[in-house]
């Protein structure tokens, strides 16, 4: 199995159980290992009391993509810890698309950057996840 069919694999099994990223309206859009973009559109149930895109659901599309990216080589992995800067609003009808790359892997623990960007490439939001790899996996895969 090459690194991309085993990142697939894994992301299949992920969004087979995942209620909350659909729920959300975000689709997966790519995954490859170490690496995911999502994207979601902005609707008027994601904005908040400024009219903008809740600072929460951006951090729920970043994370996601965080989750789809950490998990890319079937090892169960959680977030450790994550940190979010806000740089743009999302606007009611953006399409936001997050793209989670792997900056650092050193045993259990890795580093993931995702940018949030919107339709015209503005940049939204920048997140910083930090990974621990936990014991399991996202499908069963014999040894090699």
């Amino acid at each position: 199995m090459t690194p991309k069919q085993r990142a697939e694999k894994s992301a299949a099994a992920m969004w087979a159980n995942d209620k909350a990223s659909p729920w959300f309206g975000m689709t997966l859009d790519a995954v490859d290992e170490g690496s995911a973009e999502m994207s979601m559109i902005v609707e008027r149930h994601h904005c908040n009391g400024h009219d903008i895109c809740h600072g929460g659901v951006i951090f729920a599309l970043a994370d996601s993509t965080f989750a789809f990216a950490c998990n890319s080589r079937n090892q169960a992995t959680v977030a450790q810890h994550n940190t979010i800067s806000f740089i743009s609003p999302g606007h009611l009808g953006d399409t936001l698309t997050a793209r989670g790359c792997e900056t650092s892997l050193a045993g259990r623990s890795g580093i993931y950057d995702i940018s949030v960007t919107n339709q015209h490439g503005q940049k939204i939001a920048e997140m910083r996840g930090c990974s621990r790899a936990i014991k399991g996996q996202n499908f069963p895969e014999e040894e090699e």
